[in-house]
């Protein structure tokens, strides 16, 4: 698949001047796939071949899905439409998004880190009419999928569809699941560089979690440890936004639930650092280093720190210099 490492065997045998439409002593490139390619519905409307075989469960119904693809017609060794040039494609939510019906029916059957082909016949692809000017009529068509990552989201959609007191209800292993789903969604915008959607997944999970009436203690801790990764989330989502008080709060949040972590000892020294609050920043990245003292971060940053506070205390003692000259003047 061009854009990922992986090239396309088709690319051997699709070629119009090597196997022409007219020759019928040699099987067309589509009718020589067909050969190693199975059978999903029954029906021969759907054909698949797996390249790279995936991990884990196959796609959920109702997920969001992050695939690279790439669509051919026959003897074309050049898709009609491709997003392998992007690193990033955008996720798309099964039952909304993928409008081809034997694309969407095709995932499901894939697991993530799957690379295969499909073989569609034109009745779950682009029909009698086709799509002209690319796509002729009642085309067959080849796709190569890579399925990149996946979410369970419908699950997620389903939880938030119910009351709040019906989410209370959730037994919690599966409310667990649905917020830990919507951070791992935060975290791929965020790894997108896209940090107010990232925000907004990861305030949602919070706010679900903050909102949870917990019956025992030993699930108020669960919710607590499910918190803090996501506290330090959110703290290092504002820092690239922006904005270190808000940072500094979400820093602190998360000391609350755990005083030696250092994630968060160095979050809030950034959020320090940023407000020119140098004093408390050092304090922070301080007590960080003496649990990481070679993390090389705390050091750098401590040391960036240090400087910024001499600098700052140099130009008071300055200023403070200048003034007494001017009374001692008048």
């Amino acid at each position: 698949m061009s854009g990922n490492g992986l090239i396309s065997s088709i690319r051997r045998f699709i070629n119009a001047d090597e196997h022409p439409r007219t020759n019928n002593s040699q099987p067309s490139p589509f009718e020589h796939l067909r050969q190693q390619m199975d059978d999903l519905l029954g029906d021969e409307g759907i054909l698949k071949e797996v390249v790279q075989p995936g991990v884990g469960p196959p796609v959920p119904q109702n997920a969001s899905v992050l695939i690279h693809y790439s669509g051919f017609l026959e003897y074309s060794d050049q898709p009609f439409e491709s997003n392998t040039y992007t690193k990033y494609p955008q996720m798309l939510k099964l039952g909304r998004d993928v409008t081809l019906a034997g694309l969407e029916l095709g995932l499901y059957t894939m697991k993530k880190g799957e690379f295969c082909r499909f073989l569609f016949q034109p009745r779950y692809a682009f029909g009698e009419m086709g799509c002209p000017p690319l796509i002729p009529a009642a085309a067959t068509v080849l796709y190569e999928v890579q399925l990149l990552d996946f979410f369970d989201s419908g699950q997620v959609d389903e939880f938030l569809t119910l009351s709040p007191e019906e989410q209370n209800t959730v037994p919690l292993s599966r409310f667990l699941d649905v917020v830990g789903t919507l951070r791992s969604l935060g975290n791929r915008c965020f790894k997108q560089s896209r940090y107010y959607n990232a925000k907004d997944r990861y305030k949602q999970a919070m706010t679900l979690m903050e909102s949870r009436a917990s019956q025992s203690q030993a699930e108020k801790e669960s919710i607590k440890t499910a918190l803090l990764p996501l506290y330090l989330n959110l703290s290092l989502t504002e820092l690239r936004l922006d904005s270190p008080q808000k940072a500094l709060k979400y820093g602190n949040k998360a000391l609350k639930i755990d005083s030696n972590n250092t994630k968060a000892l160095f979050r809030c020294g950034q959020a320090y650092q940023e407000l020119q609050e140098y004093e408390s920043a050092q304090s922070c990245l301080i007590t960080a280093q003496a649990k990481r003292p070679f993390d090389t971060d705390i050091n750098n940053l401590l040391r960036k720190v240090a400087l910024c506070y001499k600098d700052n205390l140099d130009k008071e003692k300055d200023m403070y210099s200048k003034m007494c000259k001017e009374l001692r003047g008048q």
